[in-house]
């Protein structure tokens, strides 16, 4: 089994995990009425800087699941993280979840916020695959991606050809918006692939490979037919981003919990690199 499909299977179809404190409890996340519907989001502004990090979440709760590091970069650049709608205390929509559909309502969250651009995108997971369309469709509002052990285009198999059972315990183990944004994964990889190339931006990849520790046995090669294991598949996903830094860690899939330093790190590099971007009206 593939480092991908491993990431997708605890994405996708483990079971649900306990949630954890969150460790900005300092500054606890608000709830308000943005575009007539409540949203949970949490603000760190800082004033000194031009870069606001955007941070998007897997399908879990995406607030809980940053941990620490949200107060690290605060201390750098303005830090955003919400919860999209049916997740934590944010409102469910009846909106499609495809992904053009979660990137314009988190580009309206922000404007909402008064956050402007330019923007450092990070996304783990599922959250990495629509940061990865966000900046792909307005590469002009981006500095920057930090992609943390993120799904991309062409892992996972269109819904309708999960098998049967994958399709049952999917819908057992998921909240209906969980599940509803995995039947549009394979349509929101193809829209990323449909739009220009995104090079030219400094791209970070945190990729996790879990090395065999002494004493452990290694995991058991899992898979449920709901990734694409086909050679075109896989290569598409290595040849994606070319110029783009990429780091193996011995890590786990929640890295910003079990290894934050790489990922601090990785935003930190982002956040350095000299401005490519076309500057946009304010």
């Amino acid at each position: 089994m593939t480092k991908t499909s491993r990431s997708l299977l605890l994405m996708t179809l483990a079971s649900p995990c306990l949630a954890l404190p969150c460790a900005h409890a300092q500054t606890p996340p608000a709830v308000e009425t943005i575009d007539e519907r409540q949203v949970e989001s949490l603000t760190l502004r800082q004033p000194a800087s031009p870069f606001v990090v955007v941070f998007e979440g897997g399908s879990r709760n995406t607030l809980d699941k940053w941990g620490a590091l949200l107060t690290d970069v605060s201390r750098e650049a303005t830090v955003f993280a919400y919860n999209r709608p049916g997740y934590g205390n944010s409102e469910p929509v009846a909106t499609s979840r495809d992904g053009r559909t979660i990137v314009e309502e988190l580009r309206r969250l922000l404007h909402a916020k008064g956050l402007q651009p330019p923007y450092v995108l990070v996304g783990h997971s599922l959250g990495g695959l629509y940061m990865q369309l966000f900046a792909r469709a307005h590469p002009d509002e981006v500095k920057g991606l930090v992609l943390v052990d993120a799904l991309y285009p062409r892992t996972v198999k269109r819904s309708d050809d999960f098998p049967w059972a994958t399709r049952v315990a999917g819908r057992l183990l998921f909240s209906r918006t969980v599940w509803r944004e995995i039947e549009q994964i394979d349509t929101t990889g193809e829209a990323v692939l449909a739009l220009p190339g995104i090079d030219a931006m400094p791209i970070m990849r945190l990729v996790n490979v879990p090395k065999p520790h002494p004493g452990e046995m290694p995991p058991v090669p899992v898979d449920f037919g709901a990734t694409r294991t086909d050679r075109a598949s896989i290569e598409l996903v290595r040849n994606m981003y070319p110029k783009a830094k990429t780091v193996i860690l011995d890590s786990d899939h929640q890295m910003a919990l079990s290894t934050p330093e790489p990922v601090i790190k990785a935003i930190h590099e982002v956040l350095a690199e000299p401005s490519r971007m076309t500057t946009v009206a304010r």
